[in-house]
């Protein structure tokens, strides 16, 4: 990708967010072959960004790549590191993909299944902006956060 194919400015201020933050972390997490050395904030999250036009150049039927599964799992891990720390507990995301990019993604806490997701077409898997995956992670959060109050008990198991 070259720098002018961006379509996340550098100074885009949904990059500040503490999820935005945490996936920043996750992404250099998985990064096994320094991919991202030298690279912006901006250019390590801009793929997660599909816009209509990015979206109408990948196929409608396709398998994920290696790097897309990566996203997805960068993805999760990040929501599950954000619902550990407000309540101590250990959130843990179990992912399952097919080939053909469907599958469900769960996040437990203790014995409490605190995210339920099916997904499909993970080879499209973005965010129409920065704005709206940082959005989307806050309600998954906050949801996981009422059901570990409201099921404390289990969520201790």
């Amino acid at each position: 990708m070259q720098q002018e194919d961006l379509v996340l400015a550098e100074d885009d201020p949904a990059i500040q967010a503490s999820f935005s933050r945490e996936m920043l972390k996750q992404l250099k997490a998985l990064d096994t072959y320094d991919t991202y050395q030298g690279w912006s904030e901006a250019r390590i999250l801009d793929p997660l960004v599909m816009t209509k036009e990015r979206k109408r150049a990948i196929p409608i039927v396709g398998d994920p790549s290696p790097i897309t599964l990566a996203r997805l799992k960068a993805y999760y891990n990040a929501i599950a590191s954000l619902i550990e720390q407000p309540s101590g507990l250990m959130a843990v995301p179990v992912i399952h993909v097919s080939h053909e990019g469907f599958g469900r993604v769960l996040i437990t806490v203790g014995r409490l299944i605190v995210v339920d997701k099916t997904v499909r077409d993970v080879h499209r898997f973005g965010f129409e902006s920065l704005q709206k995956m940082n959005d989307e992670a806050g309600k998954a959060i906050a949801q996981a956060l009422e059901l570990i109050e409201r099921f404390t008990e289990v969520a201790n198991l």
